[in-house]
C-alpha cells in the first residue's frame, strides 16, 4: 500500500470516529427539547415547555427534565400563573419490556417540588380542562395495546392551589409520598401518597387528609389498592375507608362510606345529588361500583335524620349530561317534621337527638319568628334540574302523640325539572290520603302545580286515639284538587283554583277541633257555640271553593245528633288571613238554647274567636235550623262514593230536602219535629 494510500484510509476511518467522540463529548439532549415540547404539547392540548433534557441510555433508561410547565389555555389571564409547575421529573422506562412484549413499562417516576394552580373564572372558563389526545382506535383484527405499566411513584414538596368561585372554592394542598408498609416493587421501592387541604368550600371552611395506596397498586389486580379519606367541610363530616381490588375501573371495592352534619342539603356540592334540607344526620353504609349498569351505589346503608331512621341503597349513574340517581329508601319511624324541607319548613324540632344545642336553639328560633303558616321557602330551581332522580319510600310508622297518620308511601321522578309524585299515600287505619302531584317548570323561577288528593275511608278512630282522650268511630271521604302556579307553597295556594269537599259521618267534634285546631282555639270555638265536651258526629259535610288563593265556604254542616251547626265565611290564602262565622241551631228548640253566632278571624297561625255580629240567618226557630242544609243537598251523591256508608248523612239530607223544598211535614229527624206550614 502506497503511503498516499494509507493517509486516504486513515481519513476514511479517523474522520467518522473523529465526528462521534466529538458529538460524544458535545452531545447535548437539550437539542430535542422542541421535539419533546411538541409531543407533550399535543397530548395535552396546551402547550408545554420544559429548559432542560437529560437521557441516560441503557436496559431501564431514565429521561429527566427540568423546569416542565404546563400552560393555561390561550386567552387565560396572564397575571394567573400556569396550570402545572415541576421542578424535577424523573421518568424510568423499560426499554427491553417495549422491544421483546411491545409493553410500556414505567418502573419509577420521580417528582419533585410541583406546584399545580388550579383557577376557574366568573364565567366558568378554566384552565384545568385539558384536551387530551385520543389514541386511535386499533384496525379490524388487530389487538389493542395494553396498559402501560406503571411502577413506583414519588412525589416530594407538592402544592396545590385551587380557586373556583361557582363553588366557592379556595383552598391550599400539600401532596407527598412515603414509603407504604407491606407493599415492595421489583425495584425494591413503593410508596403511598398522603394529602393535606385546608381552606374553604361551598363557602364553608374545608380540611381534608387522604392516604391512597402505592401507584404499583393501581394496576396490579392481586394487591388491594388502599384508602383512608377523612373530609370536614363546614359541619358535614365524611369518612370513607377501605380497599379496591381494580381502581381504573372502580371495581371490587370494599369501602366504607360515613357522613354526618347539620343538614343533607350541604352534601350537594360534594355529591351534586340535590338534597332537601333536613334536620342533623348520621349515616353510614358499603360504596360499590356495579359494572353492569355502571352505576356508583351507596348500598345498605343504615342512620338517623333527626328523630327518623333511615336505610336503602342509593345508584348513581355519573354519565351523561346529569346524574341519574334511583334511590330505594324506608323508614322503619318516621317523624314528619323531619321532612320539613320537603315543602319549604324549617325540619327537625328543638327536641332533634343528634342535633347540637345551638342547632336546636336554631329551630325554635325559626318556629318562633315565622310570621305565616304557610311555608315561604322559594323551590331551588338549578338544584331541582341537577340531577334526575327516581325515588321510592317506605316511612313504615309515623311517629307522634298526636299525629294519626300510621305510614307514609312515595314515589316521585325528577326529570329535566319537572317532579312527577305518582302517587303519595299517607295511610290512616284502613283507610288513605292519597294523592298525585306534578310540578312542571314554566320559567326560570315559575312551577307550575297540579294536584288531586283523595280522602278514601280514612278511619274516624285512628284519628281519635292520636288525641289519647276520646273514641270515635266511622271514616272520612273526600277531594281536593289544585291547579297554580308559583314557587313556594305560599305562592301555589296563594294564587291557586281548586276546591275540598270533605264528608264524614261517625266521630267525635270535640276531639276534632282540639286536635286539629290546636287545643286552646277548639276549646273556644267549642264553648263559644255551646256544644258539650264530648259530642258525636252523626254527618259532616264541608265543601270549599277556592279561586284565585280566595277559599270561600260552599257548604258546611255538622250535625251532632243533639245540634245542627252550620258556617260560612272564606279564607285568604295570600294574606293567610281567615274570616268566618259559625253558629249552632238545638234541635230540641227553645229559645234558650240559641247561643250567639261566633266568629273566627286573624291569621292562620294566630286565629282568634270572638262575638258574632249578626246570626248566620234571620233566628226563626227548626226551620232556620233545617235550612243550613239546603245548600249541601247537591253533594249526597259524592257523599256516597266517598264515605262508603252515607246512612246517617244521607238519611239526613233526603229528609231535610223533602221538608225544606216541600213545606210539607215529613217524619222526624234524629228527634226533630217536622218543618210546619
Amino acid at each position: 500500500m502506497t503511503r498516499r494510500g494509507g493517509t486516504r484510509l486513515a481519513l476514511f476511518i479517523g474522520i467518522p470516529v473523529l465526528a462521534i467522540v466529538l458529538l460524544i463529548i458535545f452531545w447535548n439532549w437539550d437539542w430535542f427539547i422542541p421535539i419533546v415540547e411538541s409531543q407533550a404539547s399535543a397530548q395535552l392540548g396546551r402547550r408545554v415547555t420544559l429548559s432542560h433534557l437529560h437521557v441516560h441510555l441503557g436496559r431501564t433508561t431514565r429521561i429527566v427534565a427540568d423546569d416542565v410547565i404546563v400552560n393555561n389555555p390561550t386567552g387565560f389571564p396572564s397575571d394567573i400563573p400556569p396550570l402545572a409547575r415541576i421542578g424535577h421529573l424523573g421518568i424510568d422506562v423499560d426499554v427491553m419490556a417495549y422491544i421483546h412484549n411491545r409493553i410500556i413499562s414505567i418502573p419509577r417516576i420521580d417528582v419533585n417540588n410541583p406546584v399545580l394552580e388550579v383557577r376557574a373564572l366568573a364565567d366558568g372558563t378554566n384552565n384545568y380542562t385539558l384536551q387530551l389526545k385520543k389514541s386511535p382506535p386499533p384496525k379490524p383484527g388487530q389487538q389493542p395495546s395494553p396498559s402501560p405499566k406503571i411502577g413506583d411513584l414519588t412525589i416530594e414538596d407538592g402544592q396545590l392551589h385551587a380557586q373556583v368561585p361557582k363553588l366557592k372554592a379556595d383552598f391550599n394542598a400539600t401532596i407527598a409520598t412515603h414509603a407504604a408498609e407491606g407493599i415492595v416493587a421489583e425495584n425494591g421501592q413503593t410508596s403511598e401518597i398522603t394529602a393535606q387541604a385546608k381552606g374553604t368550600y361551598a363557602g364553608h371552611p374545608i380540611t381534608a387528609g387522604l392516604i391512597a395506596g402505592a401507584i404499583l397498586t393501581v394496576t396490579d389486580k392481586t394487591k388491594p389498592f388502599p384508602l383512608d379519606l377523612h373530609l370536614a367541610n363546614g359541619d358535614t363530616h365524611v369518612s370513607l375507608t377501605g380497599t379496591i381490588e381494580d381502581p381504573l375501573a372502580f371495581a371490587g371495592t370494599n369501602l366504607r362510606l360515613v357522613l354526618s352534619g347539620s343538614n343533607m342539603d350541604n352534601l350537594y356540592p360534594l355529591t351534586g345529588i340535590p338534597i332537601p334540607s333536613t334536620p342533623a344526620y348520621r349515616i353510614s353504609g358499603q360504596l360499590d361500583y356495579v359494572t353492569a349498569t355502571q352505576r356508583i351505589r351507596f348500598n345498605d346503608f343504615r342512620g338517623v335524620v333527626g328523630n327518623s331512621d333511615i336505610e336503602g341503597t342509593i345508584a348513581e349513574a355519573p354519565q351523561g349530561k346529569k346524574p341519574d340517581v334511583t334511590m330505594n329508601l324506608a323508614s322503619r319511624n318516621v317523624d314528619l317534621a323531619d321532612l320539613g324541607g320537603f315543602i319549604g319548613t324549617k325540619p327537625g324540632r328543638a327536641t332533634t337527638r343528634v342535633a347540637t344545642p345551638a342547632q336546636r336553639r336554631e329551630v325554635a328560633r325559626s318556629t318562633a319568628q315565622s310570621n305565616g303558616l304557610l311555608p315561604t321557602t322559594p323551590i331551588n330551581m338549578p338544584k331541582l334540574n341537577a340531577a334526575n332522580i327516581h325515588l321510592h319510600y317506605d316511612g313504615h310508622h309515623i311517629e307522634g302523640r298526636s299525629i294519626p297518620l300510621d305510614s307514609l308511601i312515595v314515589t316521585m321522578d325528577v326529570v329535566d325539572g319537572a317532579v312527577d309524585l305518582h302517587p303519595i299515600i299517607f295511610t290512616i287505619g284502613t283507610g288513605r290520603v292519597q294523592g298525585d302531584i306534578a310540578l312542571t317548570p314554566e320559567t326560570d323561577k315559575n312551577i307550575k302545580l297540579k294536584a288531586d288528593i283523595h280522602f278514601d275511608q280514612v278511619d274516624v278512630t285512628r284519628l281519635m286515639a292520636a288525641t289519647h282522650a276520646f273514641n270515635g268511630a266511622g271514616a272520612i271521604g273526600g277531594r281536593a284538587d289544585i291547579d297554580s302556579t308559583g314557587n313556594s307553597v305560599a305562592t301555589f295556594l296563594g294564587d291557586g283554583n281548586g276546591g275540598l269537599a270533605v264528608y264524614m259521618s261517625g266521630g267525635n267534634l270535640s276531639a276534632l277541633l282540639i286536635d286539629l285546631s290546636g287545643l286552646e282555639l277548639g276549646k273556644a270555638i267549642l264553648s263559644a257555640l255551646g256544644v258539650p265536651t264530648r259530642t258525636n258526629v252523626d254527618c259532616l259535610i264541608a265543601d270549599f271553593d277556592l279561586r284565585e288563593g280566595l277559599v270561600t265556604t260552599r257548604a258546611l254542616l255538622v250535625d251532632t245528633g243533639e245540634a245542627l251547626i252550620g258556617g260560612t265565611g272564606d279564607l285568604n290564602l295570600k294574606t293567610q288571613t281567615i274570616n268566618f262565622q259559625a253558629e249552632s241551631r238545638s234541635k230540641n228548640f227553645s229559645v234558650g238554647n240559641l247561643p250567639t253566632p261566633i266568629k273566627i278571624s286573624g291569621t292562620l297561625k294566630h286565629p282568634s274567636v270572638g262575638v258574632g255580629i249578626a246570626p248566620l240567618a234571620a233566628r226563626g226557630g227548626l226551620a232556620v235550623a233545617l235550612g243550613f242544609l239546603a245548600a249541601p243537598l247537591a253533594l249526597l251523591p259524592t257523599i256516597e262514593l266517598g264515605v262508603g256508608d252515607p246512612h246517617k248523612c244521607g238519611e239526613l239530607v233526603e229528609e231535610v230536602k223533602h221538608q225544606v223544598n216541600t213545606g210539607t211535614p215529613g217524619r222526624p229527624i234524629s228527634g226533630v219535629p217536622p218543618v210546619k206550614k
